[in-house]
């Protein structure tokens, strides 16, 4: 099949080790690499390989979000750091780090990303997101604000930063030797810039890059999502488990975007996909057995809650009695409860049914890699998808796996692109060009 529009897919890289708890004890993995910059930059080269168009990194920012004693931290070292890493040894790939509209200013976060844009030659993003949690506000010495705070302080981030990155002239720097003018100092001027929660004189003082100004990127899925990313965002890092799910919040972000004025087709919904790739449906559930046995007991406690029925501790390799199945009640608030209910009919093992990731954060994949190709294409030709980003459970082999064996399937299909048709993260996401303040928000 040939379809005129394709897909795009970025690569998750959170800690280094992969999506699942286990990952840094499986072999073949260097359990120091959480604090290797090289494992980093060779993770972002295989995607790099299989064409993907961005990497994205989470982060918290400074929360344990694991048991320490037994799991590595979830985020990287440092986001900016990490980047700045992988920028000096790739060419195309976009490089997207998320960066807190809460516990940064605005002059911080401009100049860091821009100066990214600048060493990257125009593959910066930046994932604007509110923080959310008191364990995450206490490191700043805080409590975590309303919610009207947060997102009205985003809001004024968000503007102040996109000011201070126009705020030196797109043709303000002439760097004449012969007459030695360095720029037109006219086109260099302060944004002076003050809302309710914060505020920048600036200017600037960074050039444009190749693609202008690094691209905003938002995470969520809530109402005051829908605003932010509607008004400001180019891609939105979503997370839905179904395609009714999806196909409503791409088009909740959709209509947010028009309402600001915006062509709808300017923000790209990209939900999230977890893997497990292997050559069949069994060795992948005993892969990923290997990776999350240790922590069962809690994820059998969550899947009671889901079901609504209690499973027997003592027996996690025999198939839920159908007689308790039939009397399940799917938690309805939670949309992964049909999937689980559906994996357990099939009279799958209690530890086989945990093995299938129904309790994971995004869809998850356990098998080859067609039925990854299959999952993308089916939510992309039903419009919920504009593409995905991807989290290997294990990074080492698994960013390989998805490059070697989905990305080719994708190809034939006329779903991925073939290779990159430009250079910038701009040029990779279709995004229009824009410097400084969009007027139209």
């Amino acid at each position: 099949m040939t379809v005129d529009k394709k897909m795009l897919i970025g690569l998750h890289l959170g800690n280094g080790y992969g999506s699942q708890p286990g990952a840094w004890r499986m072999p073949g993995v260097d359990p120091k690499s959480y604090t290797s910059y090289d494992a980093r930059v060779q993770q972002a080269q295989a995607a790099e390989r299989g064409k993907f168009q961005f990497i994205f990194l989470p982060d918290g920012p400074g929360a344990v979000m694991s048991d320490i004693g037994t799991e590595s931290p979830s985020f990287n070292l440092d986001v900016m750091m990490t980047l700045a890493a992988v920028a000096r040894e790739t060419a195309y790939i976009g490089l997207v780090a998320t960066g807190s509209t809460t516990f940064n200013e605005p002059f911080n976060l401009a100049r860091q990303f821009k100066a990214l844009d600048i060493m990257s030659h125009g593959r910066a993003g930046w994932n604007a997101i509110t923080s959310s949690g008191d364990d995450v506000a206490a490191n700043y010495g805080k409590r975590i604000p309303s919610s009207e705070d947060r997102y009205g302080r985003a809001h004024e981030v968000v503007q102040i930063v996109k000011a201070l990155w126009g705020s030196w002239g797109k043709d303000a720097w002439m760097h004449d030797k012969e007459s030695g003018q360095f720029t037109r100092k006219e086109q260099i001027a302060p944004v002076n810039l003050q809302g309710k929660y914060v505020g920048s004189r600036g200017p600037l003082y960074i050039p444009p890059s190749e693609q202008g100004q690094p691209i905003i990127f938002h995470a969520g899925g809530s109402p005051n999502a829908y605003e932010l990313a509607g008004r400001f965002a180019n891609a939105v890092i979503g997370a839905a488990f179904t395609i009714e799910d999806a196909r409503i919040q791409r088009t909740a972000f959709r209509e947010a975007a028009q309402r600001y004025g915006r062509n709808p087709d300017e923000i790209k919904y990209i939900p999230g996909l977890m893997t497990t790739l292997a050559k069949d449906r069994r060795t992948a559930l005993d892969r990923r057995i290997q990776l999350t046995q240790h922590i069962f007991p809690q994820r059998i406690a969550y899947l009671q809650q889901l079901l609504g029925i209690t499973l027997d501790n003592a027996n996690w390799d025999a198939p839920i009695p159908k007689a308790q199945l039939s009397s399940a009640l799917p938690y309805r608030y939670d949309p992964r409860a049909a999937h689980a209910l559906k994996i357990a009919n099939e009279g799958w093992s209690l530890r086989d049914i945990l093995a299938h990731g129904v309790i994971d954060y995004h869809p998850v994949i356990v098998g080859p890699g067609v039925e990854a190709a299959d999952h993308m294409q089916a939510w992309f030709e039903a419009g919920a998808a504009d593409g995905f980003w991807i989290s290997p459970d294990v990074n080492a082999d698994g960013i390989d796996a998805f490059v070697d064996e989905v990305v080719p399937i994708l190809q034939q299909r006329g779903l991925f692109h073939q290779d990159y048709e430009g250079t910038t993260l701009r040029e990779h996401l279709g995004a229009p060009e824009q410097y400084g303040i969009d007027p139209r928000a």
